[in-house]
């Protein structure tokens, strides 16, 4: 006999926990930032080809679509910072009760944000 009852959790009815959005943006980020750190390791090795390749890279990053592209690589790189801090206070086994993986999964979340801002103010020379 076949079951047709649906699996747990069912989508229909299974409610999204701040812990699993962090899960996840943590891996979506960590896969962007290798690929980053992979074309930044290009970019300052078209340093060896001359100014003209590498200009061109400049020129990118003084456009709006390179400035959205920098600041979204700041936020990345400090969510995934953050969250592995979190992690890494889990693994001590810390941190699991349900409150408080709402209350970290909330710090990981307006810390990466807050953290872009100060890494654009810095790059900014405002601070």
């Amino acid at each position: 006999m076949e079951n047709k009852s649906p699996l747990s959790p069912h989508i229909q009815i299974y409610r999204w926990h701040i812990s699993s959005l962090v899960s996840i943006s943590h891996r979506i980020t960590g896969i962007i930032n290798i690929i980053a750190i992979t074309l930044i390791c290009i970019w300052a090795s078209m340093l060896i080809l001359g100014d003209s390749s590498y200009s061109i890279i400049n020129l990118f990053f003084n456009s709006l679509l390179g400035k959205f592209f920098a600041i979204g690589l700041a936020w990345s790189f400090s969510f995934q910072i953050l969250s592995e801090i979190r992690h890494l206070i889990m693994d001590m086994g810390y941190g699991f009760e349900l409150k408080t993986t709402r209350i970290t999964g909330i710090a990981v979340i307006f810390g990466s944000v807050a953290l872009t801002i100060l890494i654009y103010l810095i790059g900014k020379n405002f601070i």
